[in-house]
C-alpha cells in the first residue's frame, strides 16, 4: 500500500502554475460533483480537480503527482458504471473537458483525429456529414473518447464491427512519470516490436494518460433499415442470430428486449411501439449501399425470423422511424433509472448461451425477491442485467444486490462467459477478476502495471489491488 501524499497549498499553487488558477477546484460542490460516476459505488472525493487543455499540461501535471506520490483519477463525462471514475485515494481529479476538440477529419486516409473528452455523439455527427461513419456505438451517447478507450467499449454495432479496440490506429498518452509517448499512427499495418497500443485500449485508466487518438473510419452505408420483430420465447429470439448469419445477411445489430423492457421504454417515452404484447423482441439493424440490398436483406432476416418463431416482422425505413426504435432502445438505463434504484451486470456469454443466461437470471431475481431485466446484444452475446430494488430497506437491498450480482456473474462464468462485456471491471467487480482469469494472469497485469507506474498513483485501487 502506497502512503500517498496530500495536496498542499504550495502544491495547488505548482499546479495553478502549470493550468492557471481558473482551471483548478477544491470548492466542495466541485469536489461532489467529481467524487463518482454512474455506479452505485458511494462517492470518493478528490482534494483537487484539474483541467488541462493540453498533452504539455497534462505531462506536468503527472510529473508533479508522480514525484510527490499524489493518486490520479483521469475523467472524462463520468457515464461508467463500474466505479473506474472514482477518486477512491482523493488527490487529483485530472478532467478532459476541455480537451474536446475533433482535431482532423481525414478522408484520404480515412481516420480523425481526436482529444479524450470528444462526446461520442458529436464524432458521430461531424464524421457522418462527410459521408463517413466511426461504427462503436455505446449506448451512452454523450460518453467520451477517451472513457470508451479505457473501457474498450462496444455497443450496439459490435456484432458487425467489433469494439472500440478495433477502430483506434494511434494514441498519444501520458506515462504516470509525465513522459509522453506516441503510439502506432495513420499507417494501416505495423509489425514493429510489441504493440503497446493494445495495453493501454482497456486498462482503465490504470497505465497511461490518454490525450490525443487516432480513430479509424469507413465510408458510411447510404441506406439502413430496422425490424422489429415479436417473439414467445428469449430462446425462440436468440436461435435466430445465427441462422440470419447463415443466409449470408450480417445486420449491424441485433439487440434483444424483453416485454417489460418495451413497456418501460413506452412509459419513460411517452409513446406506444409497433407491439408490446409478447415476451421478447429483436430488433434488427441492416445497412446497405442500394435500395435493392436493403429490400433483399430485410427479406432475408424477416424470413428467418418468421420461420423460426417470429410473430411478426415490422420494418421500419424511415429515418424517423428508426430513430423512434433506437431511441426505445438506446433509453433504457436512464428510463430504468428514472423508475428504480438500480445496479448493472454487463455480462458476455457465447450467443447459444443467452437462453440459459436469461433464464438463471430469472431464477435468481425470484429467488431473490427482486426486479432483474435482462436487454443484450444478442449478436454479439453481451447481456446487461439491469437490477432494480423494490420495496426493501436500502441496507437489506445493498445486501441482496451483492449476492444477486455475484451470481449473476458466476453464472456468466459457467457458461464460458466474462465478468463484464464492455462496462469494464474498474472499482465494483475487480474482486471477480481472478475468477474468470485466474492468478497467473492477475499476476502478469500487476507485473505490467508495476512497470508503467512503480508508485502506483494513476487511478489506483481499479482492476486489482497492488
Amino acid at each position: 500500500m502506497v502512503n500517498y501524499g496530500r495536496v498542499t497549498f504550495s502544491l495547488k499553487k505548482r499546479l495553478e502554475d502549470i493550468v492557471s488558477e481558473k482551471y483548478i477546484s477544491d470548492a466542495p460542490e466541485d469536489l461532489e460533483k467529481y467524487s463518482k460516476d454512474e455506479s452505485l459505488t458511494p462517492p470518493h472525493p478528490p482534494e483537487i480537480v484539474v483541467k488541462p487543455v493540453s498533452v504539455e499540461e497534462v505531462s506536468a501535471i503527472m510529473k508533479l503527482a508522480y514525484e510527490n506520490f499524489i493518486p490520479v483519477t483521469p475523467q472524462g463525462s463520468r457515464t461508467g458504471l463500474s466505479g473506474a471514475a472514482h477518486p477512491i485515494h482523493g488527490g487529483i481529479v485530472l478532467s478532459f473537458e476541455r480537451m474536446n476538440k475533433i482535431i482532423e477529419i481525414d478522408e484520404e486516409n480515412m481516420m480523425t483525429v481526436v482529444e479524450p473528452g470528444v462526446l461520442i455523439m458529436d464524432l458521430h455527427a461531424e464524421t457522418e456529414k462527410k459521408g463517413l461513419l466511426y461504427p462503436p456505438d455505446p449506448g451512452q451517447e454523450s460518453g467520451t473518447i477517451g472513457g470508451n478507450i479505457s473501457t474498450n467499449a462496444g455497443g450496439v454495432r459490435g456484432m458487425k464491427y467489433g469494439v472500440t479496440r478495433d477502430f483506434v490506429q494511434g494514441l498519444e498518452a501520458v506515462l504516470p512519470n509525465g513522459t509522453i509517448i506516441d503510439l502506432g499512427g495513420k499507417n494501416v499495418k505495423n509489425s514493429t516490436g510489441y504493440e503497446l497500443i493494445d495495453l493501454i485500449i482497456g486498462s482503465e485508466g490504470t497505465l497511461a494518460v490518454v490525450t490525443k487518438a487516432i480513430l479509424r473510419l469507413i465510408p458510411k452505408p447510404r441506406h439502413t433499415a430496422l425490424l422489429y420483430v415479436p417473439f414467445n420465447s428469449t430462446r425462440d429470439a436468440v436461435k435466430v442470430v445465427p441462422e440470419i448469419i447463415k443466409r449470408k445477411v450480417i445486420p449491424f445489430a441485433i439487440e434483444y428486449m424483453p416485454q417489460h423492457a418495451v413497456l418501460t421504454a413506452e412509459k419513460y417515452l411517452e409513446r406506444r411501439l409497433p407491439d408490446n404484447e409478447h415476451s421478447a423482441y429483436l430488433l434488427i439493424g441492416v445497412e446497405g449501399n442500394s435500395e435493392s440490398e436493403i429490400d433483399n436483406s430485410l427479406e432475408v432476416a424477416g424470413e428467418a425470423c418468421l420461420e423460426m418463431g417470429g410473430l411478426d416482422a415490422f420494418v421500419a425505413e424511415t429515418q424517423t422511424q428508426q430513430q423512434q426504435l433506437w431511441e426505445a432502445r438506446k433509453c433504457l438505463f436512464d428510463a430504468y433509472k428514472s423508475f428504480y434504484e438500480i445496479d448493472e451486470v454487463d455480462a458476455c456469454v457465447p450467443r447459444n448461451k443467452i437462453p440459459d443466461y436469461v433464464e438463471e437470471a430469472e431464477k435468481i431475481a425470484e429467488n431473490n425477491r427482486l426486479l432483474i431485466v435482462n436487454i443484450g446484444h444478442a449478436g454479439d452475446g453481451n447481456v446487461h442485467s439491469i437490477i432494480a430494488k423494490g420495496e426493501t430497506e436500502r441496507e437489506e437491498w445493498l445486501k441482496v444486490l451483492e449476492k444477486t450480482v455475484n451470481e449473476l456473474i458466476s453464472v456468466s462464468l459457467s457458461l464460458g462467459g466474462t465478468v463484464s462485456g464492455e462496462h469494464g471491471v474498474g472499482y465494483t467487480k475487480k474482486n471477480y477478476l481472478e475468477l474468470k482469469v485466474g492468478k497467473t494472469q492477475v499476476e502478469l497485469m500487476k507485473m505490467i502495471k508495476r512497470v508503467f507506474d512503480p508508485n502506483n498513483i494513476l487511478n489506483p485501487g481499479k482492476v486489482f489491488d497492488l
